[in-house]
């Protein structure tokens, strides 16, 4: 028994699947969702990636060029396309909901599916579980709230003035988009903003350098890397890379600082300004998800503890698609496939030793 199981078929999966593909080793994809793609096929309607096309295809496939920033149902075809051009055996619907270690070999279950593995890629991304702060169970119930993973359009929301909590590149774009049809607030610390615009013609040479340094120069080994880790890892948004401020300042959108509680009813930022509003949407990322993990000496409450995607003490376990797993691009579709990349070398280097073990074993047995 050589195959393995990859968890998620969205980017990181189907990178994984790619690589493994490529050295002719064995593998399944188990989906929960009923589409390849996962996430990407729940985004906002008017959500486009903060990358551009010639950026977000995976290895052997480059992206269709039609569009300059892709849309989220757009990367969803994409990666559809790309698990059938390379024959992927990929099974959608399939909620994994147990990981198990017999022996060894491991257990995937989900409901009453069983599937055992060798080895076992975790591709479920950092974006698994909506993360909420404590206090919004103390907003006022005549308030609409949403996460940012449900927000899809302005009509879900009421009339009346919006709160978007959480500036990041996710925050700011649904400020945008909420910002003709309502009076909107967009509370957080500013992460800053790239200099220049990323649709001007500068980008196509300063693109290519920033892909570079987020995938080879900020990584785990360099003293840069690791400053820009400890703080992606403590909080702090990336900067922001399509919308810059005087886009915000030019649809109307009021900047605040960040909501650290909630006083009669409304959300209240550090400075104590209670935001009087009828909406919340809380674009205050995710959390991870691994709570469904039973494996003895694994904290699966968090972020995986891992070698270049290698989960520590789990041999031929695999995680990918972390926040700044081994490099600043490990979670979105610029970086991961270099992750997949040394997660599937692993993985061959392991079948190598063990093979020659039970060579050596099957002669010391003659």
């Amino acid at each position: 028994m050589n195959r393995t199981i990859v968890v998620g078929a969205g980017q990181a999966g189907l990178a994984a699947g790619y690589h493994l593909g490529r050295h002719g080793l064995p593998f399944t994809i188990l989906e929960a969702d009923e589409r390849v793609g996962g996430s990407w096929n729940h985004r906002w309607d008017s959500m486009r990636l903060f990358t551009p096309a010639t950026g977000d295809g995976l290895p052997g496939m480059p992206f269709p060029q039609d569009e300059r920033f892709p849309s989220g149902a757009r990367m969803a075809a994409y990666l559809t396309a790309y698990a059938e051009r390379f024959d992927m055996d990929v099974r959608t619907g399939v909620h994994v909901d147990g990981l198990f270690r017999e022996g060894d070999a491991y257990t995937v279950t989900a409901g009453p599916a069983v599937f055992e593995a060798e080895y076992v890629i975790l591709a479920t991304g950092a974006e698994r579980v909506p993360n909420v702060p404590s206090f919004a169970g103390d907003l006022s119930p005549t308030i609409v709230q949403l996460h940012s993973g449900d927000y899809r359009n302005p009509a879900q929301l009421q009339p009346g003035p919006v709160a978007v909590v959480g500036a990041g590149n996710s925050g700011a774009d649904i400020a945008l988009d909420l910002a003709p049809t309502h009076a909107v607030v967009l509370a957080g610390r500013h992460p800053g903003h790239l200099p220049m615009r990323i649709e001007s013609p500068a980008m196509h040479v300063v693109f290519p350098l920033l892909t570079f340094a987020w995938t080879h120069v900020l990584t785990q080994n360099t003293p840069p890397g690791r400053r820009a880790r400890a703080k992606m890892l403590s909080g702090h948004s990336g900067p922001l890379i399509r919308v810059k401020p005087q886009d915000l300042d030019a649809a109307g959108v009021r900047r605040a600082p960040r909501v650290t509680g909630v006083v009669g009813g409304l959300p209240q930022t550090a400075d104590g300004e209670r935001l009087d509003v009828a909406n919340v949407v809380w674009a205050t990322g995710f959390r991870p998800g691994h709570d469904w993990i039973d494996l003895p000496g694994l904290d699966a409450g968090g972020f995986l503890e891992n070698d270049r995607g290698a989960v520590v003490g789990q041999p031929g376990l695999y995680v990918l698609g972390q926040l700044f797993q081994y490099r600043f691009g490990s979670h979105n579709v610029v970086g991961v496939p270099h992750d997949a990349e040394l997660v599937v070398a692993d993985i061959l280097r392991r079948r190598t030793r063990t093979g020659a073990a039970a060579a050596a074993e099957a002669l010391r047995g003659r």
